[in-house]
């Protein structure tokens, strides 16, 4: 090679040398950008999620409430070293039957023999009678709110917590199913969502344990044992187990013993108005059998404070014990329609309800009477939890006397929920269903007093809250004949014999009826619609029937007289299993 041609060739190499650099600095650069995309890609943030915000909380004193695995939309509150539930959060999610008086200041427990109050704003309660002494306040208002300490509520209530500060948080169990755990292998964190750049919830330490609530391709979801719910690297965990759950032993259900009679029940009320109806009870009964119970009308609400109207009489219970047979004193909210009385006020004072409580286990041992018969009609829905503890609390005193509890209620259809079927059939002995009224007095239209379809629901209904051996089924002995005029319909009960005159006195031709099980028939007069659905020993055999299928505890009939002789051979198969 000349010189000339190597000079060429130097000159080339050197005017490419600018372009070189520029190729390795963009590779250099290419490098390192690729580096720190890499290394932000696989790197863990270090960001910290606020766990106020986290927790949903936004004051000092609440509490968030994790139950189980989740996290709650209610809070607590702490409040002098103690966490509180407000009552309706108690009454939703915890117990239903701590009662509130406000009116005289007072929070209300109520177990099988034993009833507890505390005073609201003040340490302590009284349980059955004997003090209690506590550190903390049972029950305090914040502003118009009431709470009820946790602890106060633990006693009565099934459940366990345990409180952690910073943010303050409970961690609650109120089950304790088995749970799948595993280990923390590596120091390590619980992040808000699955992945290294989701915020940090908290710090996790080799030997921590930590429940498996979801497992993904490289994270899980967990939850710690202080309440925190988030996710963490699969790689993190070892040592997988099932935990069996162990249920909170401070707390144990207590036993609501029961009077149950060791037969079919046959309860008939006996309509009694005034002290002189007492003497109809031989005359009524003498073409009966099989009558075990005898449910006389003798007690009524008399003023707003809890005195009753009372037209009992010793020697009318004397004389049906004589034959073997039962007293349950019946009494009623509307006895006394002229006095005006209030229901509510009676039910919502504390103090009313107790001066009722009294009078009526007064009247029972002076009568010598085997049971109470509580049948309080048209209650507002505001009533309904007022109600509920006049039952409660009767039971109490029915329990330690040896009395029997039974409550009359609707067929539950509508509203009548507020009745709380399913709680008394806790604290009650027995759950009498009114199976008839399916059209009555005031009906806009004409039907049935109790069609088979109907009674048949009203012990579904019943049964899906109540055991069936708690619950009785009443079957009508009266009929109503219905006037239908255009857009005027009437009624008219009458008994049994009555309806049947009625009957063949308008020469009325009587079909069996599939729908009501019933015979129903009609007629014509003046541009009047006349109606009959006849009750029956058909009828009431139909009843029976299927109340018979439903394994209730037996029948009630509305009212002692209005039946025929007949009817009492169809309940006695009944009660015979014939």
């Amino acid at each position: 090679m000349s010189k000339k041609d190597k000079k060429k060739k130097s000159n080339a190499f050197v005017k490419a040398i600018p372009a070189l650099v520029a190729i390795f600095l963009i590779l250099v650069i290419g490098g390192v950008y690729g580096y720190q995309i890499l290394k932000e890609h696989f790197s863990y943030s270090h960001e910290r999620m606020d766990l106020m915000e986290y927790f949903g909380l936004s004051a000092d004193d609440e509490v968030a409430v994790i139950v189980g695995d989740e996290l709650q939309d209610y809070k607590a509150r702490y409040i002098d070293g103690f966490c509180y539930f407000d009552s309706e959060t108690i009454r939703k999610e915890y117990n239903q039957r701590f009662y509130v008086d406000e009116g005289e200041g007072i929070v209300i427990y109520v177990e099988p023999l034993t009833i507890t109050t505390t005073r609201i704003s003040e340490t302590g309660y009284d349980k059955g009678g004997t003090q209690v002494p506590t550190d903390y306040v049972p029950a305090r208002f914040v502003g118009d709110t009431l709470y009820l300490a946790c602890d106060f509520v633990q006693l009565y209530t099934n459940y366990e917590y345990t409180f952690y500060d910073d943010p303050k948080r409970m961690q609650v169990y109120k089950e304790w199913p088995s749970r799948e755990t595993a280990t923390i292998k590596k120091d390590t964190q619980v992040r808000y969502r699955g992945g290294n750049k989701s915020p940090i919830l908290t710090d996790v330490a080799a030997g921590d344990k930590v429940y498996i609530l979801d497992t993904m391709e490289e994270w899980s979801g967990v939850r710690t044992s202080d309440g925190f719910i988030g996710y963490v690297e699969n790689k993190r965990l070892e040592n997988y187990e099932n935990e069996t759950g162990i249920p909170v032993s401070t707390y144990e259900e207590p036993e609501f013993t029961s009077i149950s009679m060791d037969e079919k029940v046959n309860l008939t009320w006996h309509s009694v108005a005034g002290p002189a109806g007492n003497d109809t009870l031989w005359e009524m009964l003498a073409n009966t059998h099989d009558v075990n119970v005898v449910s006389p009308t003798w007690f009524g609400l008399s003023d707003n404070f809890g005195s009753i109207s009372d037209f009992g009489s010793a020697s009318y219970v004397q004389s049906l014990h004589e034959k073997g047979i039962q007293v349950w004193g019946l009494v009623s909210n509307f006895a006394n329609p002229d006095l005006n009385v209030d229901t509510y006020a009676v039910l919502s004072s504390t103090t009313n309800r107790r001066n009722l409580i009294n009078n009526l286990m007064s009247v029972t041992a002076a009568y010598d009477l085997d049971g109470i018969n509580i049948d309080f009609e048209t209650l507002s829905p505001e009533c309904g939890v007022h109600f509920i503890q006049f039952i409660r609390e009767l039971s109490v005193e029915c329990r330690k006397a040896g009395i029997v509890l039974s409550v009359d209620n609707y067929v539950p259809i509508g509203n009548t929920d507020f009745y709380n079927r399913a709680e008394q059939g806790v604290y009650a002995d027995y759950v009498i269903i009114m199976g008839y009224d399916e059209h009555y007095a005031g009906s806009s239209e004409a039907g049935s007093v109790a069609s088979i379809g109907y009674v048949t629901q009203g012990l579904e209904n019943t049964i899906n809250e109540v055991d069936p051996s708690k619950v009785i089924n009443a079957v009508p002995f009266y009929v109503r004949i219905w006037e239908t005029n255009g857009t005027d319909v009437s009624s008219q009960a009458v008994d049994m014999a009555t309806a049947a005159a009625y009957v063949k006195d308008h020469n009325i031709d009587m079909q069996w009826d599939e729908t009501t099980c019933q015979k129903y028939g009609e007629y014509t007069s003046g541009g009047t619609i006349h109606q009959v659905w006849l009750e029956d020993a058909e009828s009431i055999k139909v009843k029976l029937s299927v109340m018979e299928s439903f394994g209730v505890a037996g029948v009630a009939s509305w009212r002692l007289g209005m039946e025929t002789p007949e009817i009492w051979d169809v309940i006695a198969d009944y009660l015979h299993g014939n």
